[in-house]
């Protein structure tokens, strides 16, 4: 907003501009108006001095020029009828001999953004079109874009659309990649501007010629067109292959993707350009900018989703400098945890366990949880160096160890007596209520393997007045119930009190609705109330498979050279089931034509034994992961897994399966019938392969 003081100063500049001696002197005419954009700079509302100005715009003092359009394209909105005044002068410089003075009268023309100008300025632009100096046709280009900006709806001239089509072959450069922006604009509604043979070889011919961003708009352009024949592409790849290595990111990305856009039907060459990528992308993340690290790192975390092994000999690339910003930090630590092998993992862990002590508690958190995800490979190495950062007595340390020795022994229950013994007076330091949630899950759910369980809980117990975080109380209720299925006689009293305090003094809907439930189902029977709470247990013998496995090109491809890489957070991982308690819905078909459809669709393909990871890559394609499996020549043979939806407005849904190889093979007509066994535990047709099926939504 102006600042509509100084008044006097304005007043000043009026009688400067108006006085005839300062007029025919052209160093202090020139001065004045520097003084009036000065003032306009600084927040003090020139308008009043718009008519003056004009008259200042006759001038043949390119400066002046220059200095008056910035006035008048600043004011013109708020002087629709005095702009009138100014057209003329612009279209007069429209026709000067000097190229200069036509160029920026044409592009001050198309500033102005007043549609009751428009029709003035439509027949300097197409003269523009046809300019001998290249400079006034670049401009003459983009102000056509910007009257359709202008009036969106307008119907669009052919005559204009056939004349940018036909400067495409300008001699100069930049004129053919103003024309490609101005025709992507104006086309906008028809999807931009078409591409054809012809047009997308001399595109490619003249790619050398243009500058940085010239190159990376083309590329971007190009991706309208869809080679005639496989031929054609390799000829087209041929000529991009320079430009996958340049020496600049941004015209090497936008290579890269045109490349994954035209092979997107041929694998192995998406993969053969992600190998040729590895070499400028590694330069990018030695770059002085750090914006362009970042947006190298987040770039190498997309193809590493295809080639997990393509930067692991360069892991060290990718340690942390002392100086470098938390984000930055954090994003390569991400990128190393994709990076870890067996030779690598010990320097990997060691540099790790450095950034766990670094200043940033942020940053601190981060290293932990990376230490957590290289656990579900190497748990006894990463539990090693998590309890010995428990004596550290750190806070915001001790909270993320405690989360991500959850998060691991939920993932690998083999390490559960390994947690348990290093759980030991841990809650004197933890604080947060993340980090205090964590150890109740753990004492809940493992809460006979910890000797002073029933201990740790009566301090929570004794202290629920004061605690202010409701997940912190409703997970203190679960872990309760739980300990004192295992352990009763120490446990009743402390659960009594817990209960009568949340029923009735609480006044936190949640707790006191989740209380009441547990209190109604212990009126049940313990043995009702073991088999919903505590359930079966995840079988020590489960293998883990660990990572990503490697995804198709196509399926992040569209999203590669765009911000999208940025938004996400690399480590956030799908995580098959909430350590809360989720609301339950069983996955149960409403008619027998549900059931007639389900049961002929699972017969239609007999599903062998195969080994767990040829299993994975089948179930990639219907995006079903897989969590956890038995030993492959255990019977019976269990694999669990799961797969995950989001909705707008409508929160996750969680879908959690259990495929179970009983070892039997059964017939039916001769023929081997594989089935499914729902959450209603009905069996549908004899079994060879059975499937139980719970979904849960997740707010």
């Amino acid at each position: 907003m102006p600042y509509l003081g100084n008044e006097e100063a304005v007043r000043e500049l009026r009688r400067a501009l108006s006085n005839p001696n300062v007029q025919s002197d052209q160093l202090r005419y020139r001065n004045t108006v520097l003084k009036v954009i000065r003032a306009m700079s600084q927040g003090v509302d020139v308008s009043g001095l718009f008519s003056e100005m004009v008259k200042a715009c006759a001038s043949v003092d390119i400066v002046q020029k220059k200095l008056v359009y910035v006035f008048l394209c600043s004011y013109a909105t708020l002087n629709p009828e005095l702009s009138l005044l100014v057209i003329n002068t612009l279209r007069k410089d429209c026709q000067d001999p000097n190229p200069m003075v036509r160029s920026l009268a044409l592009r001050n023309m198309s500033n102005l953004r007043l549609p009751s100008l428009v029709e003035y300025v439509e027949k300097p632009l197409t003269a523009g079109l046809r300019d001998r100096a290249a400079c006034v046709r670049r401009v003459a280009v983009l102000g056509w874009a910007k009257l359709h900006n202008l009036q969106p709806n307008s119907e669009i001239d052919a005559a204009v659309v056939n004349e940018l089509y036909s400067l495409l072959r300008d001699p100069d450069p930049v004129v053919m990649v103003n024309c490609l922006r101005a025709l992507e604009e104006i086309l906008k509604e028809e999807g931009g501007v078409a591409i054809n043979k012809p047009i997308a070889h001399h595109l490619l011919n003249r790619l050398k010629e243009t500058d940085v961003w010239g190159q990376c708009e083309v590329l971007r352009i190009l991706q309208h067109y869809r080679p005639q024949s496989e031929e054609e592409l390799f000829d087209i790849l041929s000529l991009l292959d320079a430009s996958l290595v340049s020496h600049q990111p941004t015209v090497m990305a936008a290579t890269l993707s045109l490349f994954l856009h035209l092979c997107s039907g041929l694998p192995p060459v998406c993969l053969a350009a992600l190998e040729r990528a590895r070499g400028p992308l590694l330069a990018a993340c030695g770059s002085v900018s750090r914006e362009m690290r970042f947006t190298a790192l987040c770039h190498i975390q997309l193809l590493l989703r295809s080639l997990p092994g393509l930067m692991g000999a360069h892991y060290k690339r990718f340690f942390c400098g002392y100086a470098e910003p938390a984000y930055m930090k954090q994003r390569k630590m991400q990128v190393l945890v994709e990076l870890v092998n067996d030779d690598n993992v010990g320097l990997i862990l060691d540099e790790l366990k450095g950034y766990c002590t670094d200043v940033n508690a942020e940053t601190a958190q981060a290293a932990v949880s990376a230490i957590g995800r290289v656990g579900r490979s190497y748990s006894d190495r990463c539990l090693e160096i998590l309890t010995g950062l428990l004596v550290l007595k750190q806070e915001h340390i001790t909270s993320a160890v405690v989360q991500t020795m959850r998060d691991l022994v939920w993932v690998c229950p083999q390490n559960s007596h390994t947690v348990c013994l290093a759980l030991e007076a841990c809650e004197e330091t933890l604080q947060d209520s993340q980090g205090r949630q964590a150890l109740l899950w753990l004492l809940g759910m493992y809460g006979e393997q910890v000797a002073g369980a029933p201990y740790t809980l009566e301090v929570f117990i004794d202290g629920v007045r004061s605690e202010a975080s409701v997940g912190v109380k409703m997970e203190l209720l679960t872990s309760a119930c739980r300990l004192f299925l295992c352990r009763p006689a120490e446990m009743q009293d402390m659960l009594g009190r817990l209960l009568h305090y949340c029923i009735e003094e609480e006044t936190d809907t949640c707790v006191h609705d989740q209380a009441r439930l547990y209190y109604r189902l212990l009126h049940c029977g313990i043995e009702e109330t073991r088999k919903i709470l505590l359930g079966r247990r995840s079988d020590p013998s489960l293998g883990v498979l660990i990572g990503r496995p490697a995804e198709p090109v196509s399926q992040w491809a569209p999203y590669f050279n765009t911000l999208e890489p940025l938004r996400q957070d690399g480590a956030a991982e799908a995580e098959p089931a909430s350590r809360e308690s989720p609301r339950c819905v069983p996955c149960e078909a409403k008619t027998k034509e549900e059931h007639l459809c389900l049961e002929e669709l699972i017969r239609s393909a007999v599903v062998p034994l195969c080994s767990p990871h040829n299993l994975q890559a089948a179930l990639q394609l219907l995006n079903i992961q897989m969590l956890a499996f038995t030993p492959p020549h255990t019977l019976p043979w269990r694999v669990y897994l799961y797969t995950h939806t989001q909705r707008a407005h409508a929160g996750h849904t969680l879908v959690l399966g259990e495929l179970l190889w009983p070892g039997e093979t059964q017939k039916e007509g001769g023929k081997c019938a594989p089935s499914l066994r729902g959450s209603s535990k009905r069996v549908l047709t004899n079994t060879r392969l059975q499937v139980s099926v719970s979904v849960y939504l997740l707010p």
